[in-house]
């Protein structure tokens, strides 16, 4: 009687520490693994997130990777084992390569550990579908100018391509909204965009578009593809010391819209011994200067370009320089996920073309604090990197993320479309 009670109560005590364990009033870490209390509860997860399952429409080359290469006239779909690397000599074209980049991430065949989506075969198992369709590239390789007769190959593949969608049962199902599409260079699919409004859009930002189009309710902000070599041996024993610039700019001065910002403060920041400002082209020379530049700087500037952001931001991110953003309207990537305020600095337009407001600000800012950013740049730089095959918590897969966050709103639209009598009341 006696071993039967003890048993019973021994069995009673792990029974209600196990049960208290799995809805969290008793961490058993705290006893056992102290040290392990400061790590995010993202770091010790009772179940993996399942990836986000994507079905890839089968395009022919020339709507995706041939852009790469017009001489190959192999329009077979491509594959793992076929897919191209990027161009080592593309310039600034790499900047809007996003839509490569995820591509090649639904391709790869390796392992799926940390990996935020994967490509499935069968479309009815789909949560997404995915239009491989690079028309950033095909803008800035089939004529720049809308009446230059080279854009009509651009217009073409537009027209095609909402050939195909409109005889896609799936695309006629949800009318595109659960479709995502990559465009972030402001004039990609400038012909036909209006087609593609209630699709899930990766852009850059916000800048050229109607709310109408282009919203944060449906569509993904992505980073720029960073053109400047990443930092990865930024280890001085003192890194504000090291760093003799205080605030850094080098690129084109004459931008349209917000971007003449840049012209008024060419003249608001010159005459400083310590800061670099230059009006600069871009090419492999300044690009190259460009990054020497911002690893030896404190702070590196990024006004408003022809859009609200531009490719300088994630160039300073992944050189660990404290980003100034000028810019009343940015958006940024991963905002849900990641605090700017925590490593970069904002000021407006009024604030920025105030004569020696900016400078002071930055020369009276505690080294503590940049310190403490610039740990912060290092620790979050590698979600900036765009790479194959793709890595966890990577640019890419941090994308994906953020297509997942937004399908539960495309599931409530696309249900109560089905239902609708009238013009939506929202």
């Amino acid at each position: 009687m006696y071993r039967k009670a003890i048993f019973f109560l021994i069995f009673s005590v792990i029974f209600f520490i196990s049960c208290s364990i799995l809805v969290g009033t008793v961490d058993i870490r705290s006893y056992f693994f102290p040290l392990l209390q400061s790590q995010p509860i993202s770091s010790f997860p009772c179940a993996a997130d399942p990836p986000l399952r994507v079905y890839m429409y089968d395009l022919p080359r020339r709507f995706n990777v041939g852009i790469l290469n017009r001489r190959n006239l192999d329009q077979t779909p491509v594959t793992a084992s076929t897919w191209p690397p990027w161009p080592r000599n593309s310039g600034l074209k790499r900047q809007h390569s996003v839509e490569y980049w995820m591509m090649g991430s639904l391709l790869h065949e390796g392992s799926g550990d940390g990996r935020d989506a994967v490509r499935v075969m069968d479309p009815e198992n789909a949560d997404a579908f995915f239009v491989p369709f690079f028309s950033s590239l095909s803008f800035n390789s089939h004529g720049r100018n809308m009446t230059d007769p080279a854009t009509e190959v651009d217009h073409q593949l537009q027209i095609e391509l909402m050939k195909f969608l409109s005889e896609s049962k799936y695309w006629q199902r949800s009318k595109g909204r659960d479709h995502v599409i990559p465009m972030t260079h402001p004039n990609a699919f400038r012909f036909l965009r209006n087609q593609v409004n209630a699709s899930i859009q990766i852009v850059v930002d916000f800048g050229r578009y109607p709310r109408a189009m282009s919203n944060l309710r449906k569509d993904v902000v992505a980073p720029y593809v960073h053109v400047v070599s990443s930092f990865v041996d930024d280890d001085p024993p003192d890194p504000y010391e090291s760093r003799p610039t205080l605030l850094f700019f080098q690129g084109k001065t004459f931008r349209k819209d917000d971007g003449i910002i840049r012209v008024r403060l060419a003249k608001i920041l010159g005459g400083y011994d310590d800061i670099h400002y230059e009006r600069s082209a871009a090419n492999e020379k300044s690009i190259k200067t460009s990054s020497q530049g911002m690893r030896s700087s404190k702070f590196c500037l990024h006004p408003a370009g022809d859009t609200p952001s531009s490719c300088r931001l994630f160039d300073a991110i992944v050189s660990h320089c404290v980003p100034v953003i000028v810019s009343d309207q940015i958006e940024l990537p991963y905002e849900d996920e990641i605090d700017y305020s925590r490593f970069a600095l904002f000021f407006s337009f009024e604030e920025a073309l105030q004569p020696g407001y900016m400078v002071d600000k930055l020369r009276q800012f505690p080294k503590e604090r940049w310190i403490e950013m610039w740990k912060q740049l290092k620790g979050i730089s590698h979600h900036y990197e765009f790479q194959y095959p793709p890595k966890k918590e990577d640019a890419v897969n941090m994308l994906w993320r953020q297509v997942k966050h937004k399908l539960p709103g495309v599931k409530l639209t696309v249900h109560r479309s089905r239902r609708l009598k009238i013009q939506d009341w929202w």
